[in-house]
């Protein structure tokens, strides 16, 4: 017997599949059988247009972080003996200058529920039969090797994700590794120092993390990773084109 509470939690799944299924009714004679694979990659765009105001907002904070970066390292010199006294000094700054530090994670943080769904839905075998090419939505990529291998129709599939992939991270990396060359070094002395001497050397190779994600995932939600990592890459380079000292690049 089911259980009372089993409905309210799947409600959302079930709008979001009949959302998913009208978009590839809409799309079916423009993709014929990928109907709904090009279904989930419109869906990821209008999300990450939905949420571009957001990830402008977090532009416009992170200019203003790099511009105020003289006046916290000042903060930071005159308070480094009283670690509270310095908190509240640079939270009064921030707050001086309508800066959040959290605005930065509002688009990623938006973004989980629509991953979290899309990977449920194929997870759960609700929409089978529907495919990209030869590759089963709702398969892995330890499907696609087990049926025909690195270069069967199903492994190629995932070939050209893996390749957009690796080419948007290259190009992360690359734009990461530039902009720490530009940016100003963190005195060792100061609060953190370690951390950010850490950051800075491995956090450029998370993009290439997105690698392993498109390979465990179904591949409903891999279509998700990969159009949502190419947007961020492109919207980054638009929103910090003006901006040679902007922050490391983070994972879509």
């Amino acid at each position: 017997m089911p259980r009372h509470d089993e409905t309210p939690r799947r409600a959302p799944l079930n709008v979001f599949a009949s959302l998913v299924e009208r978009l590839a009714d809409l799309l079916q004679p423009l993709f014929a059988t990928t109907a709904t694979a090009a279904a989930i990659v419109l869906f990821t765009l209008l999300v990450r247009a939905a949420i571009h105001p957001l990830s402008r907002a977090a532009a416009r904070g992170q200019k203003a972080r790099t511009r105020l970066a003289p006046q916290l390292a000042e903060l930071r010199k005159k308070h480094a003996k009283n670690p509270e006294r310095m908190q509240k000094a640079i939270m009064e700054l921030h707050a001086e200058e309508k800066v959040s530090p959290l605005a930065g994670c509002l688009p990623s943080l938006l973004q989980a529920p629509a991953f979290f769904l899309m990977y449920h839905l194929f997870s759960s075998g609700r929409m089978a039969g529907h495919s990209l090419f030869a590759a089963p939505l709702g398969d892995h990529y330890a499907d696609a090797l087990a049926d025909g291998g690195v270069f069967g129709p199903a492994g190629l599939v995932y070939l050209v994700l893996f390749a957009i992939v690796a080419a948007v991270a290259t190009y992360n990396y690359m734009r990461a590794k530039r902009q720490q060359a530009l940016a100003p070094a963190v005195e060792p002395g100061q609060p953190g120092a370690a951390l950010a001497a850490g950051m800075a050397r491995y956090l450029p190779l998370l993009s290439f993390a997105t690698l392993i994600s498109v390979a465990v995932v179904p591949l409903a939600a891999a279509l998700y990773i990969v159009t949502s990592t190419t947007w961020t890459a492109v919207e980054r380079a638009f929103l910090y084109r003006d901006m040679p000292q902007a922050a490391l690049v983070t994972p879509a």
